[in-house]
């Protein structure tokens, strides 16, 4: 086999610096080619993006504001969009590089290539800075600048307290339904929702509908009209108004009503409610759906709410195997809380009051899986009750029962007043600061003139229902609380004043302290020591969600 040479390589020496180099037309090496011809000539190096605060979004050229993450593909093509020049080039690489986060600035390294000479194609690598500068959008322009709203969601609800709004507040929260919200005001009986455009409110709507049961009416107002282009401005307003029945409260249904569900019993418990309203007979387990167009043509009210739960000691349970999912049927014999004590020499144990206390009552319940021998439990004494309810007051006497169990209670937990080490999120983070999200209580309780330990009352009562029942939790997002509160109480709202349990008595704080050591010596050790029910519902620590919108770097 023959040896053929390589064809020689046959070089030329640089024009400026002599190097030997491969012929090209210009006759110059790169390193001179560069410093002859710049291809980044008419791209600028510096630029600025503009950055809206209170929404945290950039401005995408040339009116569109896009929510970016920092070091983002979207933010990426933001800073590109803001260069001139890029289309004169061939961009092969662009990519950040890394800068404080307070130092409100975006470095960008991008890599491009260009035609200088013919058949010559020179890359180069250069870097651009960015100035992030801070400005307001269109939408928080109009929120800043009030009453700029265009449409407005009124949520109403007849009842005389606000849990339901304290529960859809966590609703809006974890689906973020309220992103697209102006602001947020406090009425009566509900709450306001301001929007700019039509379209969030319509969304707005369509989600209340898809989690409480409501029926909404829609109206408009016109503010100008243009005859010439045919044009007009309108105001939109969106009522929707909530079903006044909530969770644990008793119920009469009207009898037609109940014949249409299956036939079950006018006395009903509400035990759910989503969009549609489930109420359950605690005699038979029978449960029965009542949807919001089913409701509005016969609607009917609450006979009574948690507020009237009354506290009752079991004595004795006897399930008689009938169950229905997690309830579980079964006869029970109760007696009102602290019954059986006794009375002082000078007293009369004969009246009508200490008779009834010290009675034994024998009740049906749908409790018998929880409920055991000494504990005890919250129902309606319906004995000493008087509604006004022409369908309750046509009940047959022996279908109506002494007591309806409604919820098993936990009086010894609730007598430690231990902090909770979970919190909640809220959409108002001051009063007067609506459309921030916060660990504050939010925007229920904020109008001027409410009774602000009726308020407290509710949100408590809305803390401990979120304890007591898992399904309930598992439709909100709880936090992990912070353990260096300063004087952090039973709740969430800051532990200012201590909860105090339901159905207690208003006592000096302070006297009670002064008081306890002296009056535990003779022997009320056993007292001070009651232990906690076995079976309290803790909330698990997996089902706490950190809170990483409000970490920041500490010093060290």
């Amino acid at each position: 086999m023959e040896f053929v040479p390589a064809p020689a390589v046959l070089r030329v020496l640089c024009a400026d610096c002599g190097t030997p180099i491969v012929p090209n037309s210009a006759n110059l090496c790169v390193a001179c080619l560069r410093n002859s011809v710049d291809i980044t000539e008419g791209i600028p190096k510096q630029a600025s993006v503009s950055y809206c605060r209170n929404c945290e979004r950039f401005l995408s050229p040339p009116t569109s504001w896009t929510i970016a993450l920092p070091e983002s593909q979207e933010l990426l093509a933001i800073c590109l969009k803001k260069l001139k020049g890029l289309n004169k080039v061939r961009l092969t690489e662009a990519h950040f590089i890394w800068t404080e986060p307070h130092s409100k600035r975006l470095r960008v390294s991008l890599t491009i290539q260009k035609e200088v000479l013919t058949a010559t194609i020179l890359e180069q690598v250069f870097e651009i800075e960015y100035l992030v500068q801070y400005g307001q959008c269109p939408d928080c322009t109009k929120l800043a600048a009030k009453n700029t709203w265009k449409a407005l969601v009124q949520v109403r609800q007849k009842v005389p307290h606000k849990r339901t709004f304290l529960f859809l507040e966590q609703l809006i929260l974890k689906h973020g339904a309220q992103k697209d919200t102006i602001s947020v005001k406090e009425v009566r009986d509900g709450l306001d929702f301001f929007y700019s455009q039509r379209s969030h409110a319509q969304k707005m709507v369509e989600f209340l509908a898809g989690v409480v049961p409501v029926r909404s009416k829609a109206s408009e107002q016109l503010l100008s009209t243009d005859t010439h282009t045919n044009t007009a401005n309108f105001k939109y307003t969106y009522s929707v108004e909530i079903i006044p029945v909530c969770k644990d409260d008793l119920v009469c249904i009207p009898p037609k009503l109940a014949r249409q569900q299956s036939n079950i019993s006018p006395l009903a418990i509400c035990v759910r409610v989503g969009n549609s309203l489930h109420l359950l007979d605690p005699s038979t387990l029978q449960i029965c759906e009542v949807t919001a167009p089913v409701y509005w043509r016969t609607p009917f009210e609450a006979l009574a709410s948690v507020t009237d739960l009354v506290e009752f000691t079991v004595l004795d349970v006897e399930p008689s195997g009938q169950t229905r999912g997690k309830w579980v049927l079964a006869d029970a014999q109760v007696a009102l809380s602290g019954a059986f004590r006794s009375h002082a020499a000078g007293e009369d144990g004969m009246d009508f009051e200490s008779a009834m206390a010290e009675q034994i009552f024998h009740t049906r319940t749908h409790l018998g899986g929880i409920l055991q021998p000494g504990d005890s439990a919250l129902g309606y004494f319906l004995t000493n009750a008087n509604f006004n309810s022409d369908d309750y007051a046509a009940l047959p006497a022996h279908r109506i029962p002494d007591i309806v169990l409604v919820k098993k209670a936990y009086p010894n937990r609730r007598k430690k007043n231990k902090p909770r080490a979970w919190r909640l999120r809220s959409i108002a983070k001051e009063a007067g600061e609506e459309g921030e999200t916060s660990g504050a209580r939010g925007v229920v309780g904020r109008m001027g003139g409410r009774d602000q330990k009726k308020v407290e009352e509710d949100y408590e009562i809305f803390l401990r229902e979120l304890e007591e029942d898992e399904e309930m939790r598992g439709a909100v997002n709880l936090y992990r609380a912070k353990n260096d509160l300063p004087g952090a109480g039973a709740g969430v709202s800051g532990g200012k004043t201590r909860k105090k349990v339901q159905h207690a008595m208003d006592v000096d704080e302070s006297a009670m302290q002064e008081d306890a050591a002296p009056a535990a010596e003779p022997g009320a050790a056993p007292a001070e020591e009651e232990e906690e029910e076995p079976d309290f519902p803790d909330v698990k620590l997996n089902e706490l969600l950190e809170d990483f919108d409000e970490m920041t770097l500490e010093e060290s």
